[in-house]
């Protein structure tokens, strides 16, 4: 057993062959696809009774298929939509507005309530 020499020297793998057997990837795209059933055409999904289908990389609605929402109502909907957030936001401050008021008026009630504490025992202490 030798000291300082390495006594495990694995043997060098000989060169791998081709990596592909096959000539397909001779073969030109159209090709491929025919022959390897690679053409799944564009995507398409059910949601809520409304068919959609992914194009340039955004998902949209089929008209005609499932009865597909008109640009007017869409619209009307964007409308009512934006209607509906400007409420709401009116009501959120609102209601901060509303605790602000709350807070303000239970700290001048324990204000309140300590002075008529401290009076009582002043006048108490006056007797």
């Amino acid at each position: 057993m030798p000291l300082f020499g390495n006594t495990f020297s694995p043997k060098k793998t000989p060169p791998r062959k081709s990596a592909s057997l096959s000539n397909l990837h001779n073969l030109d795209r159209s090709t491929r696809e025919v022959e390897l059933g690679l053409d799944y055409g564009t995507p398409t999904m059910n949601l809520a009774g409304q068919s959609l289908k992914f194009e340039n990389g955004q998902w949209m609605a089929e008209m005609g298929i499932s009865g597909g929402v008109d640009r007017r109502e869409a619209q009307r909907l964007r409308r009512r939509n934006q209607q509906l957030e400007e409420e709401n936001n009116l009501l959120r401050l609102k209601v901060d507005i509303l605790l602000d008021m709350l807070s303000e008026t239970t700290a001048e009630s324990h204000l309140m309530e300590k002075e008529l504490e401290e009076l009582k025992s002043t006048s108490r202490r006056r007797k």
